[in-house]
């Protein structure tokens, strides 16, 4: 007896291949479009909206409406860790 012989079945393949193709666009989109709902905490005193005035001990900075300015560093200063020195109030 002879083995039935298998056809391919273009529009099943092309069906497989949209579904495929939909589903990945479909979860590149919600991670695209959804919200982030988690508020990660700031890194050091210059990435925290509420301090208005930071230091590494060879700077000082202050945050203005326009921007952060910081002070020029001494010659010899060894610059430490960030710390803030002036939080916004409430």
């Amino acid at each position: 007896m002879s083995q039935p012989l298998h056809r391919p079945n273009p529009l099943g393949e092309r069906l497989a291949a949209f579904g495929i193709a939909a589903l990945v666009v479909a979860t590149v989109l919600v991670g695209v479009f959804a919200p982030d709902r988690r508020e990660s905490p700031p890194r050091t005193a210059a990435d925290d909206p509420a301090c208005l005035e930071w230091s590494n001990g060879c700077q000082v900075c202050q945050r203005w409406p326009e921007g952060p300015a910081c002070s020029l560093p001494g010659i010899a200063c060894q610059p430490g860790a960030l710390h803030c020195l002036r939080h916004r109030d409430g």
